[in-house]
């Protein structure tokens, strides 16, 4: 059995110098050393091991390689290793970007991969961008992929990879202009109309129903809807206030308050659990809910032999358990199929909170629009409530 590489630096003498020298495997599994400044044991001499530990500890890719050696290949694996410490959530989990990114990297890999980072420039983003039109892309996603690609070019001139002018000449390449490409576009998500929501509604278990009926009170996101708890709302007042600890600006230092009006508390309450950590729309619990109303409902009477059969089929550990709570996709794929079952239109949980922007900045301002959704621009609120057409109409009834 081979003996398995050390990947933290090992301080050597080096036998014809005197000098010192250290020895590692980087993240790609290749022996690598390092002379060091000075007699071995000497002050120098430990002072810079001392500052190659503190790079790798750091980021262990930084000091593998000749800035004008390194491949596509590898500029991947070291951004993929920083990216998956980087991209996670308050709950240590992996976010949404690290799977974009890796799917970037898969593209340009099949391409490029191979090719010296030095050597990928301009015509070379460019012909990646071309193979993400021809798989079909919208507009926006090839310039937010072809983004990504250039961020990672970025981080590596930030930890010396590769040189800057690398990475400088990729952003003379400008982002796909609307009408002047061949790529297609996607309509803007807009609010959905009421009458749709209420239609769907009868198709929907209990959870999804909830989360349907509390976006549209309150104008949440998906995500913020999905992870409610009782411990994280404050019934003080009149107005209940949902704090939670999770959402989209965490990250950013920000906090986030939801403000729960009459009807919302009364939807919640519905949902309250003794324990106060449990989330209040929940997979696990919808599937015991409807494998209790299928009981109360057989026709035929449960027989002692059908019930030993069916325990002894049964796996006492499923391939696929119930989660705890419902996540933004999860939510989405239960509204999508909901959509199919009655022969309506599609529509998506975050068409929801446009509608309450919309219906908001219609009863009283943007400026309450923007409050309402959480936001800090008010161009931002723009893009979520849209104009009440109707005020156009009466001025157009009554000067046009």
């Amino acid at each position: 059995m081979s003996r398995s590489r050390n990947s933290f630096p090992s301080y050597l003498p080096h036998s014809q110098s005197g000098k010192g020298r250290a020895v590692w495997t980087d993240v790609f599994g290749v022996r690598r050393y390092r002379m060091l400044p000075g007699p071995f044991n000497s002050a120098e001499s430990k002072t810079a091991f001392a500052q190659l530990q503190l790079e790798l500890a750091t980021l262990p890719s930084a000091a593998m390689s000749n800035p004008r050696g390194i491949t596509l290949n590898e500029l991947f694996v070291g951004y993929l290793e920083h990216a998956e410490r980087h991209y996670r959530g308050p709950d240590g989990k992996l976010t949404g970007e690290f799977a974009l990114i890796k799917n970037v990297c898969r593209h340009a890999r099949d391409l490029y991969g191979l090719t010296a980072a030095t050597d990928f420039g301009p015509l070379a983003l460019r012909a990646v961008r071309e193979k993400f039109i021809g798989l079909g892309w919208c507009r926006k996603t090839v310039n937010q992929q072809i983004e990504r690609l250039r961020r990672m070019f970025k981080w590596a001139a930030s930890v010396e990879l590769i040189h800057f002018e690398t990475f400088q000449r990729l952003t003379t390449v400008a982002g796909l202009q609307k009408g002047r490409t061949t790529a297609r576009e996607t309509m803007p998500v807009g609010p959905v109309e009421d009458s749709v929501v209420d239609a769907l509604l009868p198709y929907l278990n209990r959870h999804v129903r909830g989360l349907v009926e509390l976006q549209r009170l309150t104008g949440c996101r998906p995500g913020e809807v999905c992870r409610i708890r009782r411990s994280e709302i404050d019934m003080a007042g009149a107005v209940w206030l949902y704090r939670p600890s999770h959402h989209k600006n965490a990250h950013r230092g920000k906090t986030r308050t939801i403000a729960l009006g009459p009807k919302a508390q009364k939807l919640l309450k519905e949902y309250f659990t003794p324990n106060l950590e449990d989330y209040l729309f929940s997979p696990r619990q919808a599937v015991e809910e409807l494998r209790a109303d299928r009981a109360a409902n057989r026709k035929t009477p449960r027989y002692p032999s059908h019930i030993k059969r069916n325990a002894a089929k049964r796996k006492a550990m499923p391939r696929r358990a119930p989660a705890d709570r419902y996540t933004p996709r999860s939510y989405s794929y239960a509204v999508l199929r909901a959509c199919d079952r009655a022969k309506l239109s599609r529509w998506h949980p975050n068409q929801l909170r446009h509608t309450h922007g919309t219906k908001v900045r219609k009863t009283f301002t943007l400026e309450h629009a923007g409050a309402a959704l959480g936001h800090t621009k008010m161009s931002t609120t723009e893009i979520y409530a849209e104009r009440d057409m109707g005020l156009a109409l009466e001025v157009a009834a009554k000067i046009g």
